[in-house]
């Protein structure tokens, strides 16, 4: 189970406390590369709660404490592509500092996360926002989605390099409907729906 924060005399928020992620293991690099696909077959078991922060923090965690500064690189230091992840508790935003779920909705909003069927079913299904407001000095929007959507690419490599790393299965992917999403997720007009990754187990041999 997933441990969800709340204070003493205080109504329950729905944020989902992380493990403390492991920084070591998995495979290395170059095999990793050589395992790296995308799959759109997945099996409906759930990630487990270390493997989640594992995952969250090789997509865009802090990797220099005290420096703020995260695993997957953005132009300028913007750091402007936020991961939220939309599971069958509900809708979340991951907050790097505090390594934590920030719950944005309660509800299985899975089936907003792209338009193929798989999207309802699979465990995990993350979507990349790009937050305009934090891109100091770019206020042209084809200059806003050219380095948004490199540094999603990058976030999203990292995803599918620590998948390939630990025998997840990953498909990123842009067709999805972004007002139906957006709206689920309660972004504001600066925030753009960039892509959408689906992770979760591979589906068993034969089946």
């Amino acid at each position: 189970m997933l441990a969800v924060a709340s204070t003493a005399g205080a109504l329950d928020t729905g944020d989902i406390s992380l493990p403390t992620p492991r920084m070591e293991g998995g495979k290395p690099l170059l095999q990793a590369l050589r395992a790296r696909q995308s799959t759109r077959t997945f099996a409906g078991k759930k990630l487990p709660p270390q493997l989640l922060s594992d995952l969250l923090w090789a997509a865009a965690g802090i990797n220099r404490p005290g420096s703020g500064k995260r695993t997957a690189p953005s132009a300028r230091n913007w750091q402007e592509v936020e991961v939220y992840a939309v599971i069958p508790e509900g809708a979340y935003r991951y907050d790097a500092k505090a390594n934590s779920l920030r719950m944005v909705a309660r509800g299985d909003f899975r089936k907003l996360a792209g338009t193929q069927a798989y999207t309802a079913a699979v465990p995990l299904n993350l979507v990349y926002v790009a937050d305009s407001g934090k891109m100091a000095g770019v206020t042209a929007p084809e200059e806003q989605a050219f380095y948004s959507g490199a540094d999603t690419g990058f976030i999203s490599q990292n995803v599918y390099l620590f998948c390939a790393s630990e025998g997840l299965a990953t498909v990123v992917r842009a067709s999805v409907d972004r007002t139906a999403l957006g709206a689920a997720l309660k972004l504001t007009g600066r925030q753009k729906i960039t892509l959408v990754q689906s992770v979760g187990y591979p589906e068993a041999p034969g089946r």
